[in-house]
Parts: C-alpha cells; sequence; structure tokens
C-alpha cells in the first residue's frame, strides 16, 4: 500500500519531474546512440543496400511506437506506471546489450526487445509526468519543456559517444554503451521511488487485476511472459519489413474502432477535445515523416555529401539533441512569461508554426545544392544552420503536443491516448522509409518530388535539375536525390503549417478552454 506523501517541490516544480528527467535522460542516451549508429550499421557493417536499410530502420522506428498502445493499455488496466516502466527498461537494456552480439539473429532480435521494451517504457513515463500536476496548473507545459530538454541532453551526448566508440573502436562498443546508458536510466528512476518523491502516484491502478492468477500464474508475470512472446514476431516483421502495411492497416482499423469507442463514451467537452487530439495526432503524422529524415536520409547525406568538421555522420545526429538543450530553458522562461502576461499563443498555434519552421529547414537542406563543388559535396554550414531551424520547429511543436495530450485525454484513457500521441510517430517512420528510398540514386529520375509541380519549383530552390546532373558523375546524381525530396517535403510542410494556423481558432473552440 501507498501512502500519499507531502509535495515535494524543486525549481518550482514537482521535485519527481527531475527524477523522470534523469531517467529519460539516459534512456534515451541509450535510444539516440544506437539509432545514430543504426543506418550506418547496416549499410557499412552488414552490407545491406540502402532501400534494405531504410525499410529496416522504418520498420523499427514505426513499431517502435505501436507498441506504447499496448503498454499504454496494459498501464491503465492494472499495471500502472512504475511497473511499466521498469519493465520496458529492463527489456531495452536486454535489447542494446544483444545488438553487441555480431550475429544476423542478434540483430534482429534486439531490436525486437527494444521494441517491446519501447512500448512499456515510453508512453509511461511521458504520462507519469502529466499526473505530477494538477488540472489546470500553469507549470505544465514548461515543466514538459524541461522533460524535453533531459530527453535531448541524451540524444546529444549519446551520438557524440556512441558514435565515436562505435565508427572508431567496432560498431559493438557503441552499441553496448548505450545499454550501460539505459540501466543508470532504470537506477534513477528506482531511486526516485525510493526516496518517495512521486508520492502516491503511477502505482498499481487495479491490484485485485494485478494479483489475479490464470493457469496459476499471477498477471503480472503474465503481462512479463507475453512481452518475450512477441519478441520473435517482431523481429520477423522487421526483417520481412516489406509487408510491414498490413500492420499499418490493421493497426488504424483497430485505433479508429477504439477512438469511437472513447468518443461514444466522452460528455461533449471531450468529444471536442477527443478530435483536436486526433487533429493533432494526424498533423504529427506528416511531422515526424520529414523530421525522421534525421536518422536515415539525412545522415547518409551527411556522410556522403557534406563537408564535414569536427563530427561525423553519426555524431551529426547529436546537433538536433545539442540545439533544444540550448533553447529549452529559454522557451520555458518564454511560455511561462507569456502566460504571465497573457499574451502565450495556443496550442494549435505553436503546433501549426512548428510546422512551418520544421518546413523551412528542409528547405534549406535543399537549397545547398546551389552551393555544391566539383566533388558534389556541400557546406556543413547548411547542415547546422537546418537543423537548428527545424529544431526550432520541434520545440513549438512535440512538448507542447506531449503536454496537451495529458490535458485533452479523458483520464482513464490517458496512457492509451499517450499511445496514440506516439502512434503519429509509427505512421512518420513508416512514411519516412518511403520518403527516404526516394533519396537513392536509382530513384532520382522517378522521385515525386521531381515531377509534376515539382519539376518547375525544385531546379529554383536547389539550383539543379536532373537532365543537367544526370550527365555527372554518381556523386552529384546522388546529392540531387537528397536535395529534391528534401525541398519538397520541406514545401509541403510549409504549407500544412501555416494552414494549421489559419484554422487555429476554431480548433481553439474545440478545446474548451484548456489553451
Amino acid at each position: 500500500m501507498q501512502t500519499k506523501a507531502p509535495k515535494q517541490e524543486l525549481f518550482g516544480h514537482p521535485k519527481g519531474l527531475f527524477y523522470l528527467f534523469f531517467a529519460e535522460l539516459w534512456e534515451r542516451f541509450s535510444f539516440y546512440g544506437m539509432r545514430a549508429l543504426l543506418i550506418l550499421y547496416m549499410t557499412q557493417h552488414l552490407l545491406y543496400s540502402d532501400d534494405i536499410s531504410f525499410g529496416i530502420y522504418a520498420a523499427y522506428g514505426s513499431l517502435v511506437y505501436v507498441t506504447p498502445l499496448i503498454g499504454g493499455f496494459i498501464a491503465d488496466k492494472f499495471l500502472g506506471f512504475r511497473k511499466s516502466i521498469e519493465l520496458g527498461g529492463i527489456l531495452m537494456a536486454l535489447g542494446h546489450f544483444v545488438l553487441a552480439i555480431d550475429h544476423t539473429i542478434a540483430f534482429y532480435t534486439a531490436l525486437a526487445l527494444l521494441i517491446v521494451g519501447n512500448g512499456f517504457f515510453k508512453p509511461n513515463i511521458s504520462s507519469f509526468v502529466g499526473k505530477l500536476y494538477e488540472d489546470g496548473d500553469d507549470r505544465r507545459d514548461s515543466g514538459f519543456t524541461i522533460f524535453y530538454m533531459g530527453i535531448n541532453i541524451g540524444g546529444w551526448l549519446s551520438p557524440i559517444l556512441c558514435g565515436w566508440l562505435g565508427m572508431t573502436y567496432g560498431w559493438h562498443y557503441g552499441f553496448g554503451l548505450a545499454g550501460i546508458g539505459m540501466l543508470v536510466g532504470l537506477w534513477f528512476f528506482k531511486n526516485g521511488i525510493k526516496k518517495g518523491v512521486f508520492g502516491d502516484k503511477g502505482g498499481i491502478t487495479n491490484s485485485s487485476i494485478y494479483n489475479k492468477k490464470n493457469f496459476g500464474i499471477k498477471s503480472n508475470i503474465l503481462t512479463i511472459i507475453g512481452a518475450l512472446l512477441t519478441v520473435p514476431l517482431f523481429a520477423l516483421i522487421v526483417k520481412f519489413n516489406e509487408f510491414e502495411h498490413y500492420i499499418v492497416w490493421f493497426v488504424s482499423i483497430g485505433i479508429l474502432i477504439f477512438l469511437m469507442y472513447i468518443y461514444l463514451q466522452s460528455t461533449k467537452e471531450d468529444k471536442g477535445r477527443l478530435l483536436v487530439l486526433v487533429f493533432f495526432t494526424i498533423l504529427g503524422c506528416l511531422f515526424w515523416t520529414v523530421f525522421e529524415q534525421a536518422g536515415s536520409s539525412l545522415t547518409l547525406f551527411a556522410e556522403r555529401n557534406v563537408n564535414l568538421q569536427v563530427l561525423n555522420a553519426s555524431q551529426s545526429n547529436s546537433l538536433n539533441s545539442a540545439f533544444i538543450v540550448l533553447l529549452a530553458l529559454p522557451f520555458t522562461w518564454l511560455w511561462t512569461y507569456l502566460s504571465r502576461i497573457n499574451k502565450n499563443p495556443n496550442s494549435p498555434i505553436k503546433i501549426g508554426f512548428g510546422l512551418v519552421l520544421v518546413g523551412l529547414g528542409f528547405l534549406i537542406f535543399g537549397y545547398s545544392g546551389n552551393f555544391m563543388d566539383a566533388n558534389a559535396k556541400v557546406s556543413m554550414l547548411f547542415l547546422v544552420f537546418g537543423v537548428f531551424v527545424y529544431t526550432l520547429g520541434e520545440m513549438f511543436f512535440s512538448p507542447i503536443g506531449l503536454s496537451k495530450v495529458t490535458e485533452l485525454s479523458p483520464k482513464k484513457f490517458l496512457s492509451f491516448l499517450m499511445g496514440v500521441w506516439f502512434l503519429s510517430s509509427f505512421y512518420g517512420h513508416f512514411f519516412a522509409g518511403k520518403i527516404a528510398k526516394l533519396t537513392s540514386v536509382i530513384a532520382g529520375k522517378e522521385s515525386l518530388f521531381t515531377q509534376g509541380v515539382f519539376a518547375d519549383i525544385v531546379p529554383k530552390i536547389t539550383g539543379l535539375d536532373y537532365h543537367t546532373v544526370s550527365q555527372l558523375e554518381t556523386s552529384h546524381i546522388q546529392l540531387y536525390s537528397y536535395v529534391s525530396v528534401f525541398t519538397g517535403i520541406g514545401l509541403v510542410t510549409l504549407f500544412v503549417g501555416l494552414f494549421a494556423v489559419l484554422i487555429s481558432p476554431f480548433i481553439k473552440k474545440l478545446m474548451f478552454g484548456i489553451k
């Protein structure tokens, strides 16, 4: 039985926030450290083609964000935040260490363990942050921005350290360091529980179900067994990723049915808020489709067509998180100050403006084609500045989205709907893989972004056209493939963001007082 502890605060926020901050920091250290190496590991060590590597990366990335639906549902039903986070962390640490084994079966098994573990960890630690604040607490947005800074300190340090270790001494040393990071994150979380900083929050949600026995085995043990039994299934899905679209349809139909069930059970206010949550999730699909080029096509762009200085291609993944670390506190101060003077933009405007900035960031990558050298390489300044601009967009979009999910969701479905929010990343990674494949040299001529209306616009922004570039070396064609795709998706994202800002007054009405 958990006793209710007095509220503990630090720097004006619940003390538990900072334990979740460090737990998530180290979990993201492990995640981004592995991600920084993954596409290069497949193309350079396993010698997979770009198309195969993009397919595996997209399948892994998308499934990582569909399992939170299951993990969130189980947490809501009986397991609670604390037990779910612990189980997820253990599975993810195991996945990183298995990835350090140089064998194909170990490779797919490791990715599957990470997928399953993330399903228990990711939605529940984010929902836990929301539970630390009472309804209507103005500190919520700034609290999520602080939490988001923790995510990105880990995301900043890990590509530098894991990328250096993996590419200098061996890939598996880098993956092993990622596993150690996950164990450190678990230690922080367990230490917070021990010190009672979470009070009575995050415990088992239904002890009768938790302790109920089926086939002589308690439900919590059956959950662990079931999680492990799904590992071979997810490993096969990642390996045979060309069939993943069937999962997309299955998940989409299942989610639609369950959302309709929640909608019909909801009050008028909750119905409006649920529609807004779905709208934000749809925008999130586009956001992550574009944003997640970072770990795939953008990493290979850096490796092949950017004159890198100081950082190698895997370490360039640290730029986004480094900028977030620098921007998190100023943004926290900004939202708090604007709230105090009643000038804080509502969340639909922030979400729309975030998309605009992400689109501009990718247009900068596209514009770099105007300045290619004789070796078809561009200055690293374009990479750095483009990442900075789309990071500004992320600061408007992602932490605000996390915060609004905890406010817009009917309370008894909070973890599940947090999983729905992360579902935008599932779709985003799935479509990001399709987009990334357009950047291969073979697909360059047939790319969606070199035909139709794009055929006139893209050359004006990139300074390149296919007919001219095709007479040059393969490296020039490869550069054109990258910048044309980056320009096309940048334009689409920019215009959708402007549309979201335009209709924000209507969306705000559906939120019934939530800003």
